[in-house]
């Protein structure tokens, strides 16, 4: 799926229907007792986060969403019945959270079971002007899919003779990318098995709300004199006490507030050029090493900086069993480039690639539970702790060779920000490439300087040796 946002969504006119946990479930949620399973560390950081935003007075929507086409004019009851289904497959989707007050002001779990489960379908309107049903979906996305309220996710439905698009938002909480990426092939097959009247649907997926409970019970045995601990130590001593940038001037005031961000994205590369790129990267580890080698090279040459350093995310759905699981499974593991031991692409290959490897499993250890050993205030006052350049092949994903034809999406929101958030994704089609920035001329400079490098890079592979 392009990563993008839903004002660049092929967002078209026609009659807006949502979709929403109903009164009657919420009702039942606010009465239950607390679920003994605890938030994930990744989860309980970005709740506390988005509170410490909007303590300074900003609110900073954090959603993450999916787009995607159903042939035809839908029908309603079988798609309200694909999306109830689909939300009782997965229960992070009917788990939530509230404060627990006290001292510590703790963050506890209430789940609901799937017969308490029912979604409420409202007709909104017709719209014709495809600008103002975007704002309008952004915005009702912001109010509902907030880390700071509950139920906090919506579908809705823009239906047409034609076809009917299905626009969906979520709290980062309960979502990652590969999570996004799976719901266009999920949702149509359930969809699917209602209109033919057959009962069957996708196979029931673990709970990321187990594996929050595991993870936790993982990460909660490590101690402050753990290895992995000392190894972020001193990365973030080496970082000058905080977690890394993105290292080129983005024209920031120093302690100047957050600054709304841009957005940018495009295909960076056809197919035959990404497969290029991926082939000639394979002996060092394959196409993310190879972006991250070009990165280092990219901001040195930009910035001047003489080591990158760089959190990079990995997935931690180590076991098979969490492959169908809709949560969000991310971890980050430090990385140091010395540029002097970079001076061209295949050296660059070569150290990041020794890099990876020596430090790929410190995102065992959920960053949250590693700043909380490190006894740092690092009370944050953005909604990214730090920058990423993220790597994502999608083209093993179910439907994946479908998206094109279904326009379907991942949905990012771009809000407030001081940090760089870069994805490369690999489709069919190519390489694809995305990003948030903070909204000031240096920044744009460098980032464009910053894609067509990258692109560059990405095409001189093909034919080398």
């Amino acid at each position: 799926m392009r990563m993008t946002d839903i004002q660049r969504c092929e967002v078209r006119p026609g009659r807006l229907v949502e979709w929403t946990l109903s009164p009657a479930t919420v009702a039942t949620a606010k009465a239950l007792p607390e679920d003994s399973r605890p938030p994930a560390y990744i989860q309980e950081s970005h709740i506390r986060t988005a509170r410490s935003v909007r303590e300074d007075g900003l609110f900073v929507p954090t959603w993450l969403g999916a787009a995607f086409d159903i042939p035809g004019r839908a029908d309603l009851d079988a798609l309200g019945e694909a999306l109830r289904g689909w939300t009782l497959r997965h229960e992070t989707l009917r788990s939530g959270f509230r404060w627990a007050g006290g001292p510590g002001d703790s963050i506890r779990r209430f789940t609901l079971d799937p017969s308490s489960v029912s979604l409420h379908r409202e007709d909104v309107g017709d719209f014709t002007d495809p600008a103002a049903l975007a704002q309008h979906l952004q915005d009702r996305f912001d109010t509902t899919a907030d880390a700071l309220r509950w139920p906090n996710l919506i579908y809705t439905a823009v239906v047409r003779d034609d076809c009917t698009s299905v626009y969906m938002a979520f709290d980062h909480s309960n979502v990652d990318a590969y999570s996004i990426h799976r719901i266009p092939a999920e949702i149509h097959e359930l969809y699917e098995a209602g209109v033919a009247g057959r009962a069957e649907g996708p196979e029931p997926a673990s709970s990321y709300v187990d594996f929050c409970e595991a993870e936790r019970a993982d990460a909660d045995r490590i101690d402050a004199d753990h290895d992995i601990v000392a190894r972020w130590r001193e990365f973030i001593q080496r970082c000058g006490g905080r977690l890394p940038s993105f290292p080129v001037d983005l024209g920031l005031e120093p302690g100047g507030g957050l600054p709304t961000q841009k957005f940018m994205r495009e295909m960076m590369v056809d197919a035959d050029a990404a497969a290029a790129f991926e082939s000639y990267c394979r002996p060092y580890g394959g196409s993310l090493v190879g972006v991250l080698a070009a990165t280092a090279l990219i901001v040195h040459e930009i910035g001047g900086e003489p080591v990158y350093r760089t959190v990079v995310p990995f997935h931690t759905r180590v076991k098979s069993q969490w492959s169908q699981s809709v949560g969000w499974y991310v971890g980050g593991a430090p990385i140091e480039i010395p540029m002097s031991e970079a001076v061209d692409f295949p050296s660059a290959l070569r150290t990041v690639r020794a890099a990876l490897q020596a430090n790929r499993r410190l995102a065992r250890i959920p960053l949250a539970r590693v700043l909380h050993l490190l006894g740092s205030d690092f009370r944050p006052t953005s909604p990214d702790l730090y920058s990423i350049v993220s790597f994502v092949d999608t083209r093993g994903i179910p439907g994946s060779d479908h998206w094109t034809d279904q326009k379907a999406y991942g949905l990012l929101r771009v809000s407030y920000g001081d940090q760089v958030c870069a994805w490369i994704t690999r489709l069919h089609e190519g390489l694809w490439f995305a990003s948030r920035y903070p909204d000031t001329d240096i920044a744009y400079k460098n980032m464009r300087l910053y894609a067509e490098r990258l692109r560059d890079i990405v095409t001189g592979t093909a034919g080398r040796p």
